[in-house]
């Protein structure tokens, strides 16, 4: 049985969102991404990426916290030379909703 812990950031007034990024596909974009996420200390609640049916491109998507640096981490994303676009969706993005019920 997987206890669940409750996350002190939603009780702050964090809401989550999801950034749903196109990429170029191949080895290390996603590590660029996430080196990104880790030298400004924020974290990422969920990754998930899949190639799209261009073999040259993928679509990476984020579950993060929308706190006041998040406008800062979209546009130093945009700036990644393999990021081509970056969308922003609320927490109830298809994406995320649909495998919460395998982890339950």
């Amino acid at each position: 049985m997987i206890e669940q812990v409750a996350d002190p950031l939603p009780q702050a007034g964090f809401a989550k969102v999801v950034l749903e990024l196109d990429v170029n596909n191949h080895a290390g974009v996603m590590s660029h991404i996430c080196n990104l996420f880790a030298r400004r200390a924020f974290n990422m609640e969920g990754i998930l990426c899949m190639p799209l049916p261009d073999p040259q491109r993928s679509r990476i998507w984020l579950l993060v916290f929308e706190d006041q640096r998040l406008e800062q981490m979209v546009l130093q994303l945009e700036k990644l030379i393999d990021v081509l676009a970056v969308r922003r969706h609320g927490a109830e993005h298809e994406v995320f909703e649909r495998l919460e019920h395998y982890f339950r």
